[in-house]
């Protein structure tokens, strides 16, 4: 599970970037340095560009920790993704932008662990570190943990690939590939809705 929602958050990056304007949906750190980087410029409006998925990011981060529902979060994030797949030129691209940021954070508040470690699903530098950390630490599931962390990495780029490979052809249609993705997650979990 951790594999396909890692590989959603890179698809969806690159999605973003390449169809919306260069933006991040998920990887809030390239939205904050080019805030950073366009307020010190004067450039206002793109400020406000990485600005606002930001915003959208956090409400939805929060609104899923209050909620404390995985699965009610992922099936957020789906309804998001497909509504935004829907309405893809028919709203601004803003406000495509902010609907994907507040879908991928209702995930990525809600999925944080795979097996004991801790994790990301829209960013690799923090499970770089720890993969790292698992490289030299003494445990017996230190190597495990290790490949853990870097498979999470991988996935995450390969979807980065995907999507910017099937972004070019199919444009919004691109995006079903990241909701069948969180759909295959959802089903995955099935056995904890019966418990």
């Amino acid at each position: 599970m951790a594999s396909l929602l890692s590989m959603t958050g890179g698809f969806l990056d690159a999605f973003t970037w390449l169809s919306l304007g260069g933006v991040f949906a998920s990887s809030q750190t390239g939205n904050v340095i080019f805030l950073g980087i366009d307020a010190m410029s004067g450039q206002w409006r793109q400020a406000t560009h990485h600005l606002l998925p930001l915003a959208a990011f956090l409400l939805g981060a929060s609104l899923a920790i209050r909620l404390k529902s995985p699965l009610l979060c992922l099936a957020g994030e789906i309804v998001c993704l497909v509504a935004m797949m829907l309405l893809y030129h028919r709203i601004p691209d803003m406000i495509t932008i902010l609907g994907i940021s507040f879908g991928a954070a209702l995930q990525s508040a809600s999925f944080r662990q795979v097996e004991r470690w801790k994790y990301l699903t829209v960013t690799v530098t923090g499970n770089m570190l720890r993969a790292i950390d698992q490289s030299v630490a003494s445990d017996r599931d230190a190597a495990r943990g290790t490949a853990v962390m870097l498979l999470v990495c991988l996935m995450f780029l390969s979807g980065a690939a995907i999507g910017a490979c099937v972004t070019k052809w199919l444009h919004a249609w691109s995006l079903v590939l990241p909701i069948a993705s969180s759909v295959c997650v959802l089903w995955l979990c099935r056995p904890q809705l019966r418990s």
